[in-house]
């Protein structure tokens, strides 16, 4: 049987009966026994039970090979061989302490990459979906590329001077009109033109002012 149609009935026949955190290595760079090997967990001796069964009866309907079974009496550990893929059903327990996934794990296989193509399911997933013409988010939207303008050195340079330069001073709007003074004003200018300037200490002095005598006391010899 095809490795690829065995793991797929594996997986399957695990995951009917609820099989817990099923993986799936790829061994055929660490081993020439085997091509495949599968962990799985269950968590009571009668899920282990069944989980092997499972996978027994479903791959001899298929048409495949089951070497052998090892483990079913206690129901801690069940290994199923199936020639080319090897099957190991264990308690949690059991499993961490074991711990196969750090021995055959340098592979893994994604449990969807194990379901073929040419089953219902998987051509169900690979038929692309119809798009509604009337949503415009359905539709494919072109990829947007950025733009990037780029300026002239000369234009550049030019403009930057242009900002640095202060700012010009703006002509004063309209022409500026002269205001004759009033009459009142007039006439008060030529009242004070007409006054006689302020005289002078000196000026009053020459004009006759009583000059300030001094006398001198001249004390008389004595006889």
């Amino acid at each position: 049987m095809d490795i690829k149609k065995l793991q797929t009935l594996v997986v399957d026949a695990l995951e009917d009966v609820k099989g817990q955190d099923i993986m799936l290595f790829d061994t055929t760079n660490l081993t020439s026994l085997f091509d495949r090997i599968a962990v799985v967990s269950g968590t009571s001796n009668r899920q282990t039970k069944a989980l092997a069964a499972s996978v027994r009866d479903k791959v001899k309907e298929a048409g495949g090979d089951v070497v052998g079974m090892e483990g079913e009496d206690t129901g801690e550990w069940v290994l199923v061989d199936l020639g080319d893929m090897i099957v190991h059903i264990m308690q949690p327990a059991i499993r961490q302490y074991y711990r196969l996934e750090e021995i055959w794990g340098e592979k893994p296989v994604k449990l969807g990459a194990a379901k073929r193509k040419s089953s219902a399911e998987g051509q169900e997933a690979a038929e692309p979906k119809a798009k509604s013409k009337h949503l415009a988010a359905s539709q494919e939207q072109p990829e947007a590329k950025p733009v990037r303008e780029r300026k002239p050195a000369a234009k550049k340079a030019t403009a930057t001077a242009a900002a640095k330069a202060p700012a010009a001073k703006k002509a004063p709007v309209g022409k500026t009109v002269k205001v004759a003074p009033s009459k009142s004003e007039t006439a008060a200018v030529k009242a004070l033109k007409a006054l006689p300037p302020k005289r002078t200490t000196k000026a009053a002095a020459a004009e006759g002012e009583p000059a300030k005598k001094v006398i001198r006391r001249v004390k008389k010899a004595a006889e």
